[in-house]
């Protein structure tokens, strides 16, 4: 059973909001029982809400809904199951991004459906955290409008892939970043970087999926930027949206461009294929452990909390009003 937000069979339309607000589309490869399970029409009263989360993919098998392995969806759906008492198909628990196994996230967002309100968020967010295993926390939770979708009322997604280019690898940042031994061309990459910037067909740098239901190639790039910060290299897109492994392919590629095995004119020339199997031939899908989610961005106004709902919790401060410990 599941619900409809804030008394509504179905969110209608919200004429102060964007159009690109409500015509919520599918993007970024849906799977088929991913679209059934979203697009359920709630029959009972309730309330949805937004969660922040953050987590270190090293142990888990990506984001996307399966017990075992273990994923994060299927954690944090679990928890919320048991301090909710709610039903998987009640929650309607969806996640903006399906990171793939080993990636990690800062600012993963994903919302639920409740059909009671909370007088507080404090509470619950305690709770989440305090039932989570150490490597997923949420950072945030808040009340959002019946329009809000994570996934697609997402305006664009912001993933950072990091590069520790040293002849040694430091062992603290192993697990977070790709190690590049030789000394990579940063003014090549960055040239390279820019022939992504704007609206392409990525079909060539899109792996194959078996989950993956006709997604469209079209997607519109904002910027792509390569920053060095001292032996470790940061690159930053931010794009309308991904297809599967997209990032990772067109770091692949800067990394060749890089190492100047291959020329930054490579990539428009590449995008025009519209084929997987020329990207393979000059460069492999980069690694997952550097990448990260850093933050799903969204219009302002469909953040708005819905009248009567609890503020916004970014979790609780605690303090000793007097220490009961000895000084030495």
């Amino acid at each position: 059973m599941s619900y409809a937000v804030v008394g509504f069979s179905s969110p209608p339309p919200n004429p102060s909001l964007p159009s690109s607000i409500n015509s919520l589309q599918k993007q970024d490869g849906d799977t088929a029982e991913q679209i059934q399970l979203e697009d359920k029409h709630p029959t009972l009263p309730g309330y949805k809400w937004r969660l922040v989360i953050a987590y270190d993919g090293t142990k888990f098998s990506g984001w996307q809904y399966q017990q075992s392995p273990p994923t994060i969806q299927c954690i944090v759906e679990k928890t919320l199951t048991r301090i909710t008492k709610l039903e998987r198909e009640e929650l309607c628990f969806v996640g903006a991004s399906r990171t793939d196994t080993g990636v990690h996230a800062w600012g993963q967002v994903a919302h639920f459906v409740t059909p009671f309100n909370y007088h507080s968020l404090e509470s619950i967010h305690a709770a989440l955290n305090g039932l989570l295993p150490s490597d997923i926390r949420v950072r945030e939770i808040s009340s959002v409008l019946p329009e809000f979708h994570a996934r697609f009322s997402a305006e664009s997604k912001i993933y950072h892939y990091k590069i520790y280019n040293d002849t040694i690898m430091d062992p603290f940042q192993r697990l977070y970043a790709y190690h590049n031994a030789y000394r990579l061309n940063t003014v090549a990459m960055r040239e390279a970087a820019k022939y992504f910037i704007g609206k392409h067909d990525f079909s060539a740098f899109v792996n194959a999926s078996r989950n993956d239901i006709s997604p469209d190639p079209l997607k519109h790039i904002f910027r792509f930027d390569v920053i060095e910060m001292g032996v470790l290299l940061q690159l930053e897109v931010e794009g309308s949206g991904f297809l599967y492994r997209q990032v990772r392919n067109m770091v692949g590629l800067l990394l060749q461009v890089g190492r100047e095995a291959v020329p930054p004119d490579i990539v428009p020339h590449i995008l025009a294929t519209r084929d997987r199997k020329e990207l393979a031939k000059y460069a492999l899908c980069a690694p997952p452990h550097g990448l990260c989610l850093m933050s799903v961005k969204y219009n302002k106004d469909i953040l708005q909390p819905p009248p009567g709902c609890p503020a916004s919790s970014f979790g609780m401060h605690y303090c000793l009003s007097k220490c009961k410990l000895p000084f030495y």
